[in-house]
């Protein structure tokens, strides 16, 4: 059983922490030490690391007091250089190189992303569960199996996004950086229907846009594909 409590997400900024009952894990810093302090009623000492996707500020913005406090952040060697912090408890890791942190057993992997050398995460532990994070990328190119949790980004829509376009609310150029850097609801239900989601529990839709989304409709179409349990944070 996997506990995933969303503490920010979207592009003011990301933080969530996953508990399978014996180890927690926080999954991106990108608000402040102290607003991830109060959502975990200030019960940080039994976090076991932090991973860190990429160094957009809304993913990354507290990683010195949270290093300052004494947690591990885990992040590729691009990230790392990218945010230009130099800290003892940063730890580079390798995509496609498994680390373990208490009961989770982590694989990197690349993702698509206007960012330095972005992961997402698989994250699984030994009762069987098996959970996939990926944000801030346009298209995932890799298949799972087992999968028992997901938490995925659900950006835009094609239709919305062009229908902003066109009224002048979505400026023609970010139409583009939008397309080459995050998940459109589209793209995400064609790698959903290339996925054995069979063991499937729970799916997590992440970092929906302000202006560019709908959380209704996104919610009912990943529904109405998969069958399963769809949470919009």
């Amino acid at each position: 059983m996997i506990e995933i409590k969303t503490l920010a997400t979207g592009s003011t900024g990301n933080c969530y922490m996953i508990d399978d009952g014996r180890t927690q894990l926080l999954i991106e810093c990108g608000i402040s030490f102290k607003s991830i302090q109060k959502a975990l009623d200030f019960k940080t000492s039994n976090i076991a690391g932090v991973l860190v996707s990429h160094e957009h500020k809304d993913h990354c913005k507290a990683i010195k007091d949270v290093a300052d406090r004494g947690l591990d952040i885990y992040m590729s060697q691009g990230t790392a250089d990218a945010i230009g912090i130099v800290h003892h408890r940063i730890r580079l890791i390798e995509c496609k190189k498994t680390l373990k942190l208490g009961t989770w057993t982590i694989l990197p992997f690349d993702v698509q992303h206007d960012a330095a050398e972005p992961f997402g995460f698989l994250i699984a532990n030994d009762a069987g569960d098996k959970l996939l994070f990926a944000t801030d990328t346009y298209y995932i190119k890799y298949k799972f199996s087992g999968l028992t949790h997901l938490m995925i980004e659900c950006n835009y829509s094609q239709k919305i996004l062009e229908e902003n376009v066109e009224i002048g609310r979505t400026p023609e150029f970010l139409k583009y950086r939008v397309m080459k850097s995050h998940f459109s609801l589209e793209n995400l239900l064609i790698f959903l229907k290339a996925n054995d989601l069979s063991k499937v529990q729970e799916i997590h839709l992440l970092h929906l846009s302000d202006s560019n989304s709908n959380e209704q409709e996104f919610k009912q179409a990943v529904q109405a594909a998969t069958g399963k349990l769809v949470y919009v944070p």
